[in-house]
């Protein structure tokens, strides 16, 4: 971060910022875990009876689709299809990057990221903890939500940050050791009409 004015911060992305590597080895195995998983952070609902699930729920945890939740490690293989047996397509190397849950097989959940990158990865490699990108250049974090409130810091594209409270335009979110309100429509991980608590 470098200094801008007095009481303003410019929060800067990693280098490299949502970084997408194409693999050419598989990984490591992993170990079989209960059916009816969650991503971390994640209230369980009741699993799906037989796998049936409401329309808009997933048919293994139950949660609503679409929805996002965060990658909980630096490296996360995403594979062409629900298994160790299908390709490596993608590596998401950012941790803490916001993804969006898109279908679920067993322990397999269908992402994609904000380019609509994505395949299927691992439960345990995601977080329910949300996070949010954004996406615009000198993005101000304001003291409240609103235009007119202080301007507390600005964030290059690519930030990522956790996501806070949301009305209908604005979200609050904390990102390199500031915390601000930002306008949703400057920000991905989070949807249009979502509201938070």
């Amino acid at each position: 971060m470098t200094r801008m004015t007095p009481g303003h911060r410019h929060i800067r992305a990693g280098a490299p910022a949502l970084a997408l590597a194409l693999a050419l080895i598989a990984g490591p195995g992993l170990l079989p875990l209960p059916l009816y998983a969650q991503e971390e952070g994640e209230e369980m609902a009741e699993p799906a009876p037989d796998g049936v699930a409401e329309p808009g729920k997933g048919p293994v945890t139950n949660l609503p689709l679409p929805r996002y939740v965060s990658l909980k490690t630096s490296d996360g293989n995403v594979r062409r299809g629900p298994s160790l047996e299908h390709r490596i397509d993608w590596v998401f190397r950012h941790r803490d990057m916001p993804l969006r849950v898109t279908a679920e097989f067993e322990h397999w959940r269908r992402v994609e990221d904000n380019e609509g990158q994505g395949g299927w990865i691992y439960y345990t490699l995601l977080s329910g903890v949300r996070t949010v990108l954004v996406t615009e250049p000198d993005t101000a974090l304001h003291a409240g939500p609103g235009e007119k409130t202080a301007v507390l810091a600005k964030a290059s594209e690519g930030v990522i940050g956790k996501l806070g409270p949301c009305t209908l335009d604005w979200c609050e979110i904390s990102a390199g050791g500031e915390t601000g309100w930002v306008a949703k429509a400057r920000l991905w991980g989070v949807e249009a009409d979502e509201v938070r608590e």
